[in-house]
């Protein structure tokens, strides 16, 4: 398979399995990417890119913490050392503390802002000269049904999510000049840790979904990394600042 063969891509937040960066990481790789995995569990994404690997694919892990500037600077900078080029970037780090707004400390609020909007600030200005270089690329920010309606308990990541497809639009339009695409992924209730920690629950069929979601069943990581793998390749060429609703339904409603 060769849908973004001779690309670099740039995955964050690709430790966990099962989990959307992993899936997203392991996707681009055998469609013929080099694959730079990133995630601040070093442990877990030296583990991605092993499996990458293992797969017949090319990958490098590195530590990340997305909300650093500085660490930001390093990933990229490495990235250009190993591959000499960054075509794709998918901002897909983040967190979710749900809470009612009563019990959420501004900590909580804080750290959900940082980690799941802040870093995708950082994470598209980084880019966009290694980008320029390469004539062009593809920036896919994770974003989250959550960022287009309201849904109780999440009122941060919510407003995280909302901000990240709104920046999304903004970079799409000042980054067009230079070839570089900007577009947001909006998953609904996808089979991942972070969703079995949301729902208390470490067997999905225990899930019930009821009339919420019209499919009648929670996504697959699979679901989100073929949506990325399109964005991410030239099959999107003329896709900018649009968004892309993968939710089995539910916001159609």
């Amino acid at each position: 398979m060769s849908r973004v063969a001779g690309k670099v891509a740039l995955v964050t937040g690709a430790a966990s399995d099962p989990g959307l960066g992993r899936a997203i990481a392991m996707t681009l790789a055998r469609e013929g990417a080099r694959v730079v995995a990133t995630d601040i569990d070093e442990a877990g994404v030296r583990q991605c890119a092993d499996a990458i690997r293992k797969d017949g694919g090319e990958a490098l892990a590195l530590h990340q913490d997305v909300t650093s500037e500085p660490g930001w600077e390093a990933v990229v900078a490495r990235t250009l050392e190993a591959y000499g080029r960054l075509d794709v970037l998918v901002n897909n780090a983040g967190i979710a503390v749900l809470k009612p707004l009563e019990a959420m400390t501004l900590a909580e609020w804080n750290r959900q802002i940082d980690v799941n909007l802040t870093s995708v600030f950082l994470g598209c200005r980084a880019v966009i000269a290694a980008m320029r270089r390469s004539g062009g690329g593809s920036i896919v920010n994770l974003s989250s049904v959550a960022g287009l309606i309201g849904l109780r308990t999440a009122v941060a990541y919510g407003a995280a999510k909302g901000g990240v497809r709104i920046a999304t639009k903004s970079v799409a339009l000042e980054l067009a000049h230079d070839g570089i695409r900007c577009n947001s992924v909006h998953p609904g209730f996808i089979w991942t840790n972070m969703q079995a920690q949301a729902m208390r629950t470490s067997d999905p069929s225990q899930v019930q979904l009821g009339p919420l979601v019209p499919l009648g069943r929670l996504g697959q990581p699979q679901d989100i990394a073929d949506c990325v793998l399109y964005l991410a390749s030239d099959e999107s060429k003329y896709v900018t600042g649009a968004e892309f609703t993968v939710d089995g339904g539910m916001t159609a409603q």
